[in-house]
């Protein structure tokens, strides 16, 4: 599978529509895809994403997760189709009917499933009453999904390269808690750095603090951040 974008996908984790307009600015020299969530599309909506396309078009990661019974999600999807996401986000935990009625209204769209939260650890999936780990769980969510329709998967990177013995080179696989060795771990449990998600099998990585805390430095300081991390993948 040829892979022509960068593969960060920098997460624009703010609600604050012209600071978010500045990060793409910024970064548009390293940066192909950006992902935006909940956080800044409850409040902006599909206007806030005009807005910030009129700084430069740009690749869409829409990360909103969403977890409904499938005709819930069937409708969700139809109504944000028209923004041309190239990803989009389900919980994989909504199950084979789910995903397959996500996946079915927008033929176009890589319906993008979420194996286990990278803020969750052993330890807090038994305390929810879930018997298998981590990585036995996203197994078998990942496999799931992608006989539901999935195209992509989104999984800690420490689970990468099991997950991609499963589903195959077809599959994209993006990780988050990716964070470079000198990075502070945040609200993250399993983390790898860039450089070792990829060659643990991931084409995507998710990225935000690492480079967007850079902005209340300078915005130079946040372009070279984004520059060099761009180019310790290469």
């Amino acid at each position: 599978m040829t892979q022509k974008l960068s593969p960060i996908i920098l997460a624009l984790d703010t609600d604050d529509l012209d600071m978010a307009k500045r990060w793409v600015e910024i970064t548009s020299e390293s940066i192909d895809i950006y992902k935006v969530g909940l956080e800044f599309f409850l409040k902006h909506g599909a206007r806030g994403l005009q807005e910030l396309r009129k700084v430069r078009e740009f690749q869409l990661f829409l990360d909103l997760k969403l977890h409904d019974i499938p005709n819930t999600v069937s409708g969700a999807v139809s109504a944000v189709k028209d923004l041309s996401p190239k990803f989009l986000t389900v919980h994989a935990a909504g199950g084979k009917a789910m995903i397959k009625a996500a996946a079915q209204s927008a033929p176009d769209i890589s319906i993008t499933a979420v194996t286990v939260l990278t803020s969750l650890d052993a330890q807090e999936l038994e305390a929810m009453g879930i018997p298998q780990g981590p990585l036995e769980y996203a197994l078998s969510l990942a496999k799931n999904s992608v006989v539901a329709g999935a195209g992509s998967i989104v999984c800690s990177p420490l689970e990468v390269t099991a997950i991609r013995e499963v589903v195959g080179p077809e599959i994209e696989l993006i990780t988050p808690g990716v964070r470079p060795a000198e990075s502070d771990l945040g609200d993250q449990s399993r983390v790898m750095t860039p450089s070792q998600a990829l060659q643990a099998g991931a084409n995507y990585l998710v990225i935000g603090r690492p480079i967007t805390s850079y902005f209340s430095t300078s915005p130079d300081a946040m372009r070279e951040r984004a520059r060099e991390i761009r180019e310790s993948l290469t």
